[in-house]
Order: C-alpha cells, then structure tokens, then sequence
C-alpha cells in the first residue's frame, strides 16, 4: 500500500475526470490520499474531496506566494477547518522567493502564524521551500516548529539540511524530481536519509516523475518515486512502501 502525501486533486487540471484519476490511483494500491489546499477555492476543495472519500484527507493553510492576499479572518477560517476529524495538516506554508507576487517580510510573517496556528492545533505543518532555504530553516528555529513537526514537501535541497529539518521533528518527502537524471541532489538525499525519515509524494498535477516528465501528474505515478528510492537504497519496493505508508500514518496520526 501507498500513500500520495502531497496531491492537488482540487487543481483545476482535475475539473473533467478527478473520479478517474482517483480510481486509477486505488488501482495501483495507492489507497490514501492528502490533498493540500492553499487558498479558499482549493481548501473547499479540498474538504469537499476529504468528505466525500473515506481514504481522502485534506491539509488546510496559505501558499507563500500569495502571501499578501491571506487575511486575519482567513487564518481564523483555517483554525476552524483544523478541528475537523479529516484535517491533517497545516500548510502548504513557507517561502518562496522564485515567484515575486508577494513580498519576502509578509511572506516570513504569515510563514511564522501559520507555525503558531499549527501549534496552537496541534498538528504537522507542511513546508513550501523554494529559493529560500536559510530563512526557512532560520524561521523553523527561530518559532521552535519541532513542537509539531511536520514535512518538508517536495524537497530539493542538501542532505545537511535535511539532516537539520529531521532535528526538528520533520520528515522529508520526496516527489518526482528523485527519477530525474539529472537530479543529484534528491537521489542523494533518497539514498543518505535513512527510510525512518522519508514520505513519498505526487505534488500532483506538476512534476510527473520519469518517463511522464512534462506531463500532466497524478497519485497513480507515486509508485514510480517509490521504485527510484529503493532502486537508489538497494531495498524492494514492497519495504519502501511499506516503511513510508507507517511514516505518513504517524505524521498524519491516521489510524484506519
């Protein structure tokens, strides 16, 4: 069994045919799904997804790149969500300086309430990085997030870094960007990082990992990042995803 850690069924790619794709996934034994909402259109979404499907969970929260356009009563409305039994996580929240729509103060400043929101819910939050490293390890210090910990999504970055997030209660959660050729630094974070600290994820509808590269994503695929990571650390696919569906469900606390 599989699970997709980090998926966008709620993205607009998904309007024509998302019961085909979530039936496609629960063919390929990818059986649970957390679908992250990062405005109020994908968080509805989201909790729309979540209600509907026993094996959905929703994460609810603010991207950094739309930073400036979150409010006070959005991050209430987000609390609210948080009590709901199918909520699992806060974010996707953290920084991203490659996209410019939102400038870097406001952006670390709703990056820090949304720490304190998920400590103050008591659930894991989920880490946007981009282009932004040293201030989003800084800024994770700084608001002690190992309180709830959390996942670093998607990541790209130094095994040292990752080694540094996993300090702080984190884990590390790799996409498709681990079965690319050219990609030496998640295939040496998926072969130095040991499987205790490692999740699997889609990010779908973007990064299809290889040979779906520049394609439309979907959870299905998830088994391909599985098969990269334990082709790099010599183990059978059955371990890897047997060891990071048992990481997914303590992170999420999913007991069914």
């Amino acid at each position: 069994m599989y699970i997709d850690t980090h998926v966008h069924l709620n993205a607009e790619q998904y309007e024509e045919d998302v019961k085909e794709v979530i039936e496609r996934a629960l063919e390929a034994d990818v059986k649970k799904m957390v679908v992250v909402g990062f405005d109020r259109i994908t968080i509805e979404k989201a909790m729309e997804l979540a209600e509907r499907y026993p094996f959905i969970y929703a994460v609810v929260g603010w991207h950094p790149v739309d930073a400036i356009d979150c409010t006070e009563e959005d991050l209430e409305w987000i609390e609210t969500l948080a009590a709901h039994p199918k909520v699992v996580g806060i974010g996707e929240t953290g920084l991203d300086y490659y996209w410019d729509k939102s400038p870097k103060d406001i952006q670390q400043e709703l990056f820090r309430k949304q720490i304190r929101l998920a400590q103050k819910v008591n659930l894991p939050i989920i880490i946007h990085n981009r282009d932004a490293t040293g201030d989003v390890v800084r800024i994770l210090k700084e608001e002690e997030a190992w309180i709830t910990g959390g996942i670093m999504h998607c990541y790209g970055g130094s095994v040292e870094t990752a080694k540094d997030c996993i300090d702080m209660n984190f884990m590390i959660s790799l996409g498709g960007p681990v079965t690319f050729k050219n990609a030496k630094m998640p295939k040496q974070v998926a072969t130095e990082i040991s499987l205790d600290h490692l999740l699997i994820e889609t990010d779908a509808p973007y990064l299809a990992p290889h040979p779906y590269r520049g394609k439309r994503n979907e959870p299905a695929l998830v088994t391909l990042v599985a098969e990269e990571i334990a082709s790099l650390k010599g183990l059978s696919v059955e371990d890897v995803a047997k060891k990071t569906t048992e990481n997914a469900m303590k992170i999420f606390r999913i007991t069914d």
